[in-house]
């Protein structure tokens, strides 16, 4: 099993320079940060990650701003109180993605915000209390409770609002088995995902950096 030192040395080469390497680490917000955002932001986000997976990332981005007009600024409360009716309408409107599956998930994520807000005061103090030694853990709630938000979209929505977690990106796959963590992964696994879980918990113990930060590394050795 190799070591962080390295993990990060490899890294360092693969990019060209420490310097470099370290300007495309992400970044990740502090609790109190997390606590702090709106929850039309997390919706957002989550909409945002949704209409992604699969699709052009750049289409999706270019059309924000409709996307932001379609939801009500993602008023979780408004969004969801959408009719069917609206809904089929919003299927019909050309300023965003007419995915009726993916429009129809904004609907039942708004009511998991509610949901969330109503257990915890906040979707945002229900993300930025749970702890990140069982970022998997926040993964499969957000895949069991959310809509559509299984795969890479829940993670991505986390990693993206600035919440600590790694990705299961293919490079980091490829890594964790070309550096001897694992022999084999299976994403759609429970058991693989806590003890990939675990990995990272170690490798964060060992080099004392968030969990992102340790994921972009591993993706960089490829």
């Amino acid at each position: 099993m190799t070591s962080f030192q390295t993990l990060y040395e490899l890294a360092v080469k693969k990019k060209g320079s420490t310097s470099l390497l370290e300007e495309a680490l992400p970044s990740v917000a502090t609790s109190v940060e997390l606590s702090k955002i709106p929850d039309d932001r997390y919706l957002s986000m989550m909409t945002r990650c949704v209409f992604r997976a699969g699709f052009v990332w750049r289409v999706i981005d270019y059309k924000w701003p409709g996307f932001e007009n379609a939801f009500a600024k993602f008023n979780p409360l408004a969004v969801a109180h959408f009719s069917d009716e609206r809904l089929e309408e919003l299927a019909q409107d050309a300023t965003i993605v007419r995915n009726f599956t993916k429009i129809v998930s904004v609907r039942n994520n708004a009511v998991y915000v509610l949901d969330q807000q109503r257990r915890h005061g906040s979707f945002a103090t229900f993300i930025a209390d749970w702890p990140t030694e069982d970022i998997v853990g926040l993964w499969l709630e957000l895949k069991k409770k959310g809509c559509r938000l299984g795969g890479n979209s829940g993670p991505m929505m986390l990693r993206s609002m600035g919440k600590d977690t790694f990705l299961m990106t293919k490079d980091v796959c490829d890594a964790l088995v070309n550096h001897g963590f694992i022999e084999k992964f299976s994403v759609n696994s429970q058991r693989d995902l806590r003890r990939v879980q675990d990995i990272f918990n170690g490798l964060r113990e060992q080099s004392g950096r968030p969990l992102c930060e340790v994921s972009r590394i591993l993706a960089c050795t490829v």
